[in-house]
């Protein structure tokens, strides 16, 4: 069984068996989730492909034009000064 050893500065390393099998690279996140029923802590991937994001964010009721993005833009740089 794999296993890591925690630094001083609450670091670990995780053993490439373990990231191959996680197919974690350089750069990637990973997310600890409790598991309620067992009290321990998993550990997972947090890499998510960008479709995952879809409908997180509601469409627009009326569509908005470029002269109004723009409008707004201009008005909150009038009210940052």
């Amino acid at each position: 069984m794999p296993s890591a050893t925690l630094t001083s500065k609450g670091q670990i390393t995780i053993p490439v068996d373990v990231r191959n099998r996680l197919g974690l690279s350089t750069g990637d996140r990973i997310e600890f989730v409790l598991n309620e029923a067992s009290g321990r802590y998993e550990m997972v991937p947090a890499t998510y492909s960008v479709t995952a994001l879809k409908g997180i964010i509601a469409k627009p009721r009326k569509p908005v034009t470029i002269q109004e993005m723009n409008d707004a833009i201009a008005e909150q740089g009038k009210s940052a000064r």
